[in-house]
């Protein structure tokens, strides 16, 4: 009551078509209305969240929407605070919470809360008593285990999914540049969420996929925790056995030969010199491993180490 508790006459002197603006909103908002909050009609919690990220899965369908927030959201940052807005502020806040858990479930990578102007990102900190749809379930432990518990909540398969996505992209994020054999689970990860956003793969599918990843994550976790490899050899020995390279073992004995060449050059990302020398070791450890194109996967495994520095 407070927030809204001013004159109109206050800013129709400021602003040129202040009724003009209004109209406009209240298009928008009756657009919101007919168009996209139906689709959560009658549902709450999970059922809601499913039916949103449903519906929204074609690109195309999500870029229409985002434009159409944005607008809806520029014109609440002018007409705020306004006794003309109460009648809208409850499907207003639906709206909010719709545009946050697409882009949170989407786009991972782009920090939601930025995109919000100031006003409306005052609703979102505020945290209303509007409860139809909400962000899935955050898990702050990022381990195997845990991503393993979210696959086994009691949640519809679409939620699962882009929970696992979420999650599996916030670990690969926050622990890529200390152990660099998590980057092939999240380049894996990405390349199921494209096929399920893409409808090539159907939700039960991709929770499946999911599944398997999360338990070479865990294989990860634990071979990690009993090898004595540095960080750079023991993430070549993975993205080898990961990609199918060579066999576990084959893929062990080489990562023990390449761990002198990883300590003498410890600044090879920034050397061109220590790069070239830590090249010829991996073409003289790959030869002697029997592989033909030994040039072709040291640029891989090379281009691979990279993504640390992304």
């Amino acid at each position: 009551e407070r927030a809204l508790a001013f004159d109109s006459a206050d800013i129709e002197g400021v602003i040129e078509g202040i009724d003009v603006l209004k109209e406009r909103f209240a298009e928008l908002m009756e657009q919101g209305r007919r168009e996209v909050l139906p689709i959560i009609e009658g549902k709450t919690g999970d059922k809601a969240v499913e039916a949103v990220l449903n519906h929204f899965m074609d690109e195309a369908e999500r870029e229409s929407f985002y434009a159409y927030f944005r607008e809806l959201q520029e014109a609440y940052e002018i007409l705020s605070p306004d006794p003309f807005l109460r009648p809208f502020l409850e499907d207003y806040q639906k709206l909010v919470e719709i545009y946050r858990l697409l882009r949170e479930n989407f786009e991972p990578h782009v920090p939601v809360d930025k995109s919000f102007l100031r006003k409306t990102a005052e609703i979102v900190q505020e945290n209303t008593s509007i409860k139809s749809v909400q962000p899935p379930t955050q898990t702050h432990a990022l381990t195997a285990d845990a991503l393993l518990a979210l696959a086994s909540e009691d949640t519809p398969e679409t939620v699962k999914v882009f929970n696992l996505l979420r999650e599996l992209y916030r670990l690969v994020a926050a622990r890529a540049k200390e152990e660099p054999h998590l980057i092939p689970i999240g380049e894996r990860a990405e390349a199921i969420r494209k096929a399920f956003e893409e409808r090539q793969l159907s939700s039960q599918e991709a929770l499946k996929n999911l599944e398997e990843l999360v338990q070479q994550l865990k294989q990860a976790e634990e071979e990690r925790t009993e090898s004595d490899l540095s960080l750079e050899a023991f993430a070549v020995k993975w993205w080898l056995s990961v990609h199918k390279r060579l066999p576990p073992d084959d893929a062990e004995r080489l990562a023990q030969k390449l761990e002198s060449a990883f300590q003498e050059h410890p600044h090879w990302i920034r050397s061109g010199r220590q790069e070239a020398d830590l090249r010829r070791a991996l073409y003289k450890a790959l030869l002697e491993a029997g592989v033909k194109d030994f040039v072709g996967w040291t640029s891989d495994i090379l281009t691979f180490l990279r993504k640390r520095f992304a």
